[in-house]
Parts: C-alpha cells; structure tokens; sequence
C-alpha cells in the first residue's frame, strides 16, 4: 500500500481513542473546490466508501485518507486574459496600467478563470501506530508531508510530532556499509545509490542497476562525498531507498511477502494488514541499523 514512507514520532504522552480520532476528523472533511477557490483538502474515508469512517483501525493500526484538490490555470492562460483588460483599459481611457493595477487586474482575470478550470485531485495515506508512537506518511514530499501533518496537528489540539531522527545519520551508516560491504543484520545492498559531494561544485554521482561492490565508489566516498540514496532490501521481504533525511523511497513487496499475501483474502482489511504488520516488523530493525533514535532535545 505505501510507496514512499515518512516517519514521525509522537510525544509519550498523548493518548487518544479511534472515536476521538473520529470525532475530530469529521471537523475537517473534505469538500471540493468552490467556483472561486484555488485549493481545498480535507479527510475521507480511506476505504474509499460514501459516508464511511475517516479513521479505520486494522489490527489495531490506524488508517486515514487526505485528499487535495487544486484548480489548474495555465500562467500563459492568466497571462493572457491580464492582457486582454489591460488593453481594454488603454483602449477606453487612452493609458496603460500600472504596476498596482495590473497586480488587481491580475487577481481579477484569476476570479473570472477559476470557475471554468479543470482540477486535479490528489490523496495521502497516513498510518498511525498508537502502540509504538508513529505517525507514517505515504509521500514522497516533504513540503506535501508537512502539509498533512499540518493538517493533523490542527484538527488535534495537544498533538506533537517531529520526524524520527537516529544517533547514526543515513548518510553517515550508508558509507560505512558501502566501504564495508557489511550490511547490517537482515539487509542487503541492492544495485542504486547516488553519492553527493559537500563541496562548493556539489558534484553528483548516480549508480543504476549497477553492482556497488566496486573500488570507484570507495574512492568517491574516500573523496569527500556522501550517499543520499541507496537501495536495500530487508529480511527477503521489502525493497527500499533509504534516503540521507531518513525517508523511505521505492517500497516494494518481495517474493516471500507477497507470497503470504497472495495466501489471504485480497481487500482493504488484508493489504494494510500485510503493510502495517511487515513495517511494524521492519522499522526497530532500521532503527537499530542505525544505532538507535536520538534524544529528543
């Protein structure tokens, strides 16, 4: 279900109840657009079902859906329009518009466009793990992510998250598993990484389907620069791109796991609980991989 994953921690201390969470959600659906309005977003019921909850629980796991909606006017379509009243002022009153008028006729060409613009929707899972204190994001955006959380965080007063950090940056584990070619316990290297110089040039090297086994990325890493992005896979069951900011890109399902889902009943309530329960498995291993999570200052 995810593709991308972005994590978050929640304070100890706050507790709430799906029927809270409910309630709370149900202050912020979503509604689209109005004939004027640029963008709208808002909860919906993530089985997808007309008047469902818009907080699921699977095993105990919580599901949500946030949905956004955004109108799409072309610049060159509001350029345009701009200059057709800007022309229709010079030609009634003989002057060109200034700069401040051109600024409101700009806003005003927005208005009469916005009713005739097509949308374009676009939604986010978000799972939360009550238990262990995660808030996960399926985004590949931090801008977008930091929408949601937003969002979340506004809808529930007393709420506090901030992103997992680790004692061991990515960065940092990455070189030391390229040089080593040690992988911790249950990983392994797959054939893409992207090394990044911290030098003024901020020169940039990207492997693809390519063995990383190899003296050149040694040498890169001897150089001054740093991994990025490097492909894993875990326990023969998921594939990943772990990221220097601690996001997970590329998720994938492999052969065992898909083998075990493929033995239940296809639906809602088997495919997140084939997700929650292999990250719930997998994330205090990637945790570990990286010596732990910090201290929150």
């Amino acid at each position: 279900m995810f593709k991308n994953l972005i994590i978050y921690r929640t304070a100890p201390a706050w507790t709430i109840d799906l029927q809270q969470l409910e309630a709370a959600l149900a202050t912020a659906p979503f509604m689209p657009c109005s004939a004027t309005q640029e963008r709208a977003w808002g909860w919906v019921p993530p089985r997808g079902e007309a008047h469902g909850p818009l907080a699921e629980s699977v095993g105990g796991q919580w599901i949500l859906r946030f949905m956004t909606e955004t109108k799409l006017l072309p610049a060159s379509v509001l350029a345009r329009k701009v200059q057709e009243k800007a022309a229709q002022i010079q030609q009634t009153t003989g002057r060109k518009p200034g700069k401040r008028e051109t600024r409101d006729l700009k806003e005003e060409a927005k208005l009469d466009l916005l009713p005739q613009a097509f949308t374009r929707q676009g939604h986010i899972h978000l799972w939360i793990d009550p238990q262990a204190g995660f808030v996960l994001l399926d985004c590949a955006s931090q801008s977008r992510a930091d929408e949601v959380v937003s969002a979340l965080v506004q809808a529930l007063p007393g709420l506090s998250l901030w992103l997992l950090d680790t004692q061991t940056a990515p960065a940092t584990a990455m070189a030391q598993w390229l040089c080593s070619q040690e992988p911790p316990p249950g990983f392994s290297i797959d054939r893409e990484c992207e090394l990044k110089s911290s030098a003024e040039d901020k020169a940039v090297v990207r492997y693809a389907r390519h063995p990383l086994d190899i003296d050149e990325i040694r040498a890169h890493i001897e150089a001054g620069k740093l991994p990025t992005r490097l492909a894993l896979s875990w326990a023969d069951r998921l594939s990943l791109v772990l990221t220097e900011g601690l996001q997970l890109k590329k998720l994938a399902w492999l052969d065992a796991a898909l083998a075990e889902s493929a033995a239940q009943e296809a639906g809602f309530d088997a495919d997140w609980a084939l997700t929650t329960g292999e990250l719930s498995a997998f994330l205090p291993e990637l945790i570990a991989a990286l010596d732990g999570e910090s201290a929150r200052g």
